[in-house]
């Protein structure tokens, strides 16, 4: 398996051990600005039975096409693109080669045509619902691709124990996301209506679920940090008002009401039966995300949410996304399973062919490549592949302080450095 960051890694290494339970599972991490760290990783908890990282490049010459049966693409819609044309043309010509598998970590509510074209060319696509299974074909079918890739399931990561009514302390959960919403003054806010929700019910408990520590990364740009808001906040976070990290799963244990903005933990949630709330309190935008949201009758704001309003939520959405608790979720992966396995036991695959080609796109195709290194036709371009390939394990130590000197540099220019240019350009 193939991932670029902490959600896309979880995504994967937990699709693969639905697909097929008993495996052995490879894990490579494709080297770049979201690359995980340790802690990120043993919080996700999805475990590898090895680990290393390795650029873009140098997966598609040295993966072993006769040592895996299936490939796991956890990454971006471009990396997906780019390690889809070369495969292809490192596996060209083979009789035997192992099934590609890839998908979305969570809700798709932006670039869905984007998205899904350049996702196009695996054997297996991976809906996490009845809803985007829908979508996923009405794209291809669209641009008159096969739609044949296209697998209903569910998220992988979804489970724990059902929720079964109020804990002591009452607990409300923000969960926090890197870039939903954008702005200093949206961020600020929504932190603001946490304390002040902790303040008005001194007997509940509202934590702050954030998603990295400060110096991480994850799949999405965290210009403003939470922490660094809560810091520059008057006055301290009231006793029953606290941020935490941790596995999402644990989080949910405790939790009594869960609020968002369009997180993928509202899906978690809403699973367990804890109730949820999508906030309406920044509006319904397609920038936000919580437009997915519409009709599930989890959408609320704070103020609704202060006088003590629990939304209950709309049972065929619940069944349309795939989080609905009866009993279907264990069969969510029979159809994914069953069509991975008919494809691995089958005497020949067809070569890769995805719908974007320096025919099809020719525009947008090659500067895709290029990032990862590849030319056109999916070979390394002659600087990438002269480069040594870097071996070892998962972060060596010998270059761990200049790596993570380097990403500090990158990450100060993203979230104090940019802000102020894009503030400047402005005036």
């Amino acid at each position: 398996m193939l991932a670029d960051s902490d959600t896309r890694w979880k995504w994967g290494a937990l699709t693969a051990y639905r697909i097929q339970s008993d495996i052995r599972l490879d894990g490579y991490l494709l080297r770049g600005r979201a690359t995980p760290t340790v802690r990120q990783l043993d919080e996700v908890g999805a475990r590898a039975d090895s680990l290393r990282e390795i650029r873009g490049v140098d997966f598609v010459r040295s993966i072993d096409r006769t040592r895996y049966d299936v490939v796991v693409l956890a990454l971006v819609g471009g990396a997906v693109q780019a390690m889809l044309h070369g495969l292809a043309r490192a596996w060209d010509g083979a009789a035997r080669r192992p099934v590609v598998v890839t998908g979305y970590v969570g809700v798709v509510y932006e670039k869905l045509a984007d998205g899904l074209l350049l996702r196009h060319g695996a054997d297996v696509v991976l809906a996490n619902s009845r809803h985007d299974a829908d979508r996923f074909r009405e794209v291809y079918r669209g641009v008159g691709a096969d739609d044949g890739s296209v697998v209903e399931c569910a998220l992988p990561f979804l489970g724990g124990d059902r929720y079964t009514g109020e804990g002591d302390p009452y607990t409300v959960v923000f969960a926090a996301q890197p870039s939903v919403p954008e702005s200093r003054a949206d961020r600020t806010y929504l932190l603001r209506r946490a304390v002040e929700h902790a303040r008005k019910h001194p007997g509940r408990e509202v934590l702050i679920k954030l998603r990295s520590k400060p110096g991480e990364h994850t799949t999405h740009i965290e210009e403003l940090p939470y922490q660094k808001l809560a810091a520059k906040a008057p006055g301290p976070l009231p006793p029953n008002c606290r941020l935490v990290y941790g596995n999402m799963g644990e989080v949910l244990d405790r939790t009594d009401l869960m609020v968002t903005v369009s997180s993928t933990a509202a899906l978690e949630s809403l699973h367990r039966g804890i109730p949820t709330a999508v906030l309406t309190d920044l509006g319904i935008r397609e920038s936000l995300g919580n437009h997915h949201f519409l009709g599930s009758g989890c959408l609320a704001s704070w103020d609704e949410l202060d006088a003590g309003h629990r939304p209950e939520p709309d049972q065929e959405w619940l069944a349309r996304q795939g989080v609905a608790a009866d009993g279907a979720y264990e069969k969510a992966f029979d159809t994914a399973r069953a069509r991975v396995t008919e494809l691995r036991e089958a005497e020949h695959l067809p070569a890769i062919s995805p719908y974007y080609t320096p025919r099809t796109a020719p525009g947008y195709l090659p500067g895709i490549l290029a990032r990862h290194g590849l030319d056109p036709q999916g070979e390394p371009l002659p600087g990438y592949a002269d480069a040594p390939e870097e071996t070892g394990g998962l972060r060596r130590v010998a270059r761990e302080t200049v790596r993570e000197a380097a990403r500090g540099a990158y990450r100060h220019g993203v979230q104090r450095v940019a802000p102020a240019i894009r503030r400047w350009g402005q005036l």
